[in-house]
């Protein structure tokens, strides 16, 4: 059954009567008993799913770019753009950087509940214009956003412009060419539009997420054709993310952070508490998703921004810590109907004192996620959240061992 929009802005009682309708078929739907043994599939013990699937299917298609593109945007397989032609060799070269079994399943991807085969990723890969080299980055960012905490059953799913941030730290960001200076959020770097772009594919020709079918976002933003970028962690003045987050420095990783497009803050403090209370205002604009859902903030500081604060005693905790003190929207500027809406959704941000109240955009200082990029100049940006929580996972061989280049998954 389907339950039409708008339902957030229409009166309590209307919607409850959209609503009601439906609630027979969900319970039926979650208490139903042998789902998988309708679908064909024979499950692995314990896990509700394959362990692998079959190989992509072969398709003969005149030899002429345009024949090649009107199929592929016939079936939905594009994101409208142009794409390289997925051809056995050039899905074979793709292969070369993994010694996973092309037919392994990394798990059913929402909402369609396609299998993310290696094999299927390599296509995508192809099609986006990747080098076989960057494989090993798409394979741990397929793994991120399906990880549980991720939701990417929302993020296809809903009528926000939520959609992956890929983070990569490491060395083989360097080595493949990924920019973590100037222009990271703009073209002319293959790496960074390329990589985005496949996970943005798979997504779609996988996962089912077709604008206007199951991806119901009302906009859209840039983003979900493509956001990948490097940590400029040579210009930081700070541990990068990974190894915050636990990894070794020489341990390469991809983080997926499901958010909004980039919205750029110019600032031309001198102090650092001064540019970091306008910062944390940018990140706390009403309207904003992190008004409404952000279960993470993620502020990228441009290296200048970074250098003011490190020279007068900021480390990352400070810098966070000051974010977050300031990085609060008041309840006058959010509106009565708005009001009610987040003391149910949000009611453990909202903090009072002398009679005022104000929004935390997030729950505590270490959901603000920053990481230092970009070029120089006064410019930081803030990436808004959703109700997803960010994943980072090293680049690793089949079992497990962290990859220190690229070129050691180079099959001879």
């Amino acid at each position: 059954m389907y339950v039409r929009h708008p339902i957030v802005s229409v009166p309590h009682l209307e919607m409850r009567g959209r609503a009601e309708p439906v609630m027979a078929a969900i319970v039926e739907i979650a208490t139903a008993t042998g789902a998988y043994a309708t679908t064909g599939l024979h499950a692995t013990a314990g896990t509700g799913r394959p362990a692998t699937a079959a190989l992509v299917e072969r398709i003969a298609v005149a030899d002429e770019p345009e024949a090649i593109f009107e199929r592929f945007a016939r079936e939905g397989w594009t994101d409208g753009l142009p794409i390289v032609p997925p051809t056995e060799d050039r899905v074979a070269q793709m292969l070369t950087f993994s010694d996973l079994d092309p037919s392994l399943s990394l798990g059913p991807m929402p909402p369609r509940w396609g299998e993310a085969t290696i094999a299927t990723l390599a296509v995508n890969a192809v099609m986006a214009g990747c080098k076989p080299e960057y494989f090993p980055v798409i394979v741990t960012a397929v793994q991120a956003i399906l990880g549980k905490p991720f939701n990417l059953y929302g993020i296809q799913g809903t009528t926000n412009p939520a959609s992956p941030v890929l983070i990569v730290n490491g060395p083989i960001a360097g080595e493949i060419g990924l920019n973590a200076r100037g222009n990271l959020f703009g073209p002319g770097f293959r790496a960074n539009a390329t990589i985005g772009r496949a996970i943005r594919l798979i997504m779609t020709t996988i996962g089912g997420g077709v604008p206007q079918q199951a991806d119901k976002s009302t906009l859209g933003n840039p983003a979900k054709y493509t956001c990948c970028f490097a940590e400029n962690e040579a210009d930081s003045p700070w541990a990068p993310l990974h190894v915050e987050r636990g990894f070794d420095a020489q341990t390469s990783t991809v983080t997926a952070f499901g958010g909004a497009a980039p919205a750029n803050i110019i600032e031309k403090s001198k102090t650092a508490d001064e540019m970091l209370e306008t910062i944390a205002r940018a990140v706390a604009v009403s309207g904003s998703n992190n008004m409404f859902m952000s279960q993470e903030a993620l502020v990228v500081l441009g290296p200048e921004h970074a250098a003011i604060a490190a020279r007068q005693g900021f480390d990352k905790t400070r810098v966070r810590q000051t974010l977050f003190a300031h990085a609060r929207i008041p309840f006058a500027q959010i509106g009565h109907s708005n009001a009610e809406v987040l003391s149910v959704w949000r009611g453990n941000c909202i903090d009072e004192q002398a009679g005022r109240r104000t929004l935390r955009v997030v729950e505590k200082a270490d959901d603000i996620i920053v990481v230092v990029a970009g070029g120089a100049g006064n410019h930081s940006a803030s990436i808004p959240g959703w109700y997803s929580r960010s994943v980072t996972l090293p680049i690793v061989r089949a079992d497990g061992t962290p990859i220190r280049a690229v070129a050691e998954m180079k099959k001879k």
